[in-house]
């Protein structure tokens, strides 16, 4: 999806910094529109401040989607995550585990979540980080409790896995 909307806005990175920013944040266009997060409506000024580009921009690449009927229906069908646990996990006594590995690998996930269900700790949230946008992407697992540290021998043993570190 990422390869298609850079294509899509090539030429234009005011319009792409827009773009991504409502991508990683579940921002969608709705009918009438409107950018918005969940039924809420965020202004064209606030996106601009955030995306470092005039409030124009958000405007024209709203009126650019919407012209495109894929890039409508990949927009308007974005939807927000939910909140993620990893800075507040500490305040909780839940644990994270990040995890870096090939970003073409295949199997991290099964294979860390394996070795973590293993040692009997429950895992509450995960989050991959998609390689497209970002050039070094992240597992970060979320469990109920610390994870012993013998989870961290077995999970570099993972073949594609670099690195990985607990809090």
């Amino acid at each position: 999806m990422w390869r298609e909307i850079v294509d899509f806005l090539k030429g234009s990175p005011a319009k792409l910094k827009v773009a991504k920013l409502m991508v990683e944040l579940g921002f969608s266009i709705d009918e009438s529109g409107r950018i918005v997060c969940g039924g809420v409506e965020i202004g064209d000024s606030a996106i601009a401040r955030v995306a470092m580009v005039d409030r124009r921009v958000v405007r024209e690449t709203v009126s650019d989607i919407l012209a495109n009927p894929r890039m409508r229906k990949i927009f308007s069908g974005i939807r927000p995550a939910g909140s993620f646990l990893r800075d507040i996990a500490p305040a909780l006594g839940y644990g994270v585990v990040e995890i870096r590995a090939r970003p073409d690998a295949v199997g991290v996930i099964s294979s860390a979540t394996a070795c973590i269900s293993e040692a009997g700790v429950g895992i509450r949230q995960i989050l991959a980080e998609d390689p497209d946008f970002n050039p070094d992407p992240k597992l970060l697992i979320i469990t109920e409790r610390q994870v012993p540290g013998e989870v961290v021998t077995k999970l570099l043993k993972i073949p594609t896995v670099k690195k990985v570190s607990l809090s």
